[in-house]
């Protein structure tokens, strides 16, 4: 059974693998199945911790991004409401 065929196709066809993960499976795939179920397990291992990563890694950059953003609207609401406090306070001191 060559449970790494699907996985190289997957691999190839997102390139969601670097190229040398690739590489390796592609070469894993070729050998005789004694030594490829032998490799199989741990191949499957690593390409699963690599995607897994991957999307990780995508997720944290998604949320800096949102984290920048929403930065820039918390200082621009602080400035804003500085500008306010500071318009408040003259019209108070205008008064008294």
């Amino acid at each position: 059974m060559n449970d790494i065929q699907p996985l190289v196709a997957d691999a190839d066809k997102a390139s969601e693998m670097p190229a040398d993960v690739r590489q390796l499976m592609s070469a894993v795939s070729n050998l005789p199945a004694q030594y490829r179920a032998t490799l199989e397990p741990a191949l499957m291992r690593v390409a699963a911790s690599t995607k897994r990563r991957r999307r990780i890694l995508s997720l944290v950059q998604d949320a800096l991004s949102q984290l920048r953003l929403d930065m820039k609207y918390l200082m621009f609401d602080l400035e804003a409401t500085r500008r306010e406090r500071d318009t408040y306070r003259e019209q108070l001191e205008e008064h008294y």
